[in-house]
């Protein structure tokens, strides 16, 4: 199914283009989210037409997003959880966990689903997450995961 993006995608395109993606994803995810219009010669019309809109708006997003990048990049946030003798995590630490952790620490925002741990964390040390804050700016931080206190 052919689609006009109205957003910036990091895999997919940029404002204005029109690519082919599975009929599911556009009806569900793209339209349903206002991301994107159906291809049609009226909507490609109304697109050129709100395209420098549709531009400032994503400079907008991505002035943001530097913000957000310039407080947030290589700082390290301490957890505390539990583990076992040897070391390893009851369970491990979901993006969840790390976007309340930002909030509490630095007041920031961050979704869950824009937080992407490079290995799993189920082990006690040092690990570095990626943040996608925006199509262009992805931020990093560090995750020391402590031990809260040993169980037996």
């Amino acid at each position: 199914m052919k689609v006009i993006l109205l957003e910036n995608f990091k895999r997919l395109g940029s404002i204005g283009e029109i690519i082919d993606v599975k009929r599911g994803f556009a009806r569900n995810f793209l339209i349903a989210n206002k991301k994107a219009l159906y291809a049609s010669k009226e909507n490609i019309a109304q697109v050129e037409k709100l395209k420098t809109e549709l531009s400032k708006k994503d400079n907008e997003k991505k002035l943001n997003a530097r913000a957000l990048f310039e407080k947030i990049n290589h700082k390290e946030y301490q957890i505390k959880k539990l583990c076992t003798e040897n070391n390893e995590l009851y369970g491990s630490v979901k993006p969840t966990e790390i976007s309340k952790l930002v909030k509490e620490k630095e007041s920031i925002e961050i979704k869950p689903s824009m937080i992407q741990p490079i290995h799993e964390i189920k082990s006690l040390g040092k690990f570095k997450v990626k943040v996608s804050l925006h199509s262009e700016v992805d931020a990093e931080i560090s995750i020391k995961v402590e031990s809260a206190e040993s169980i037996q």
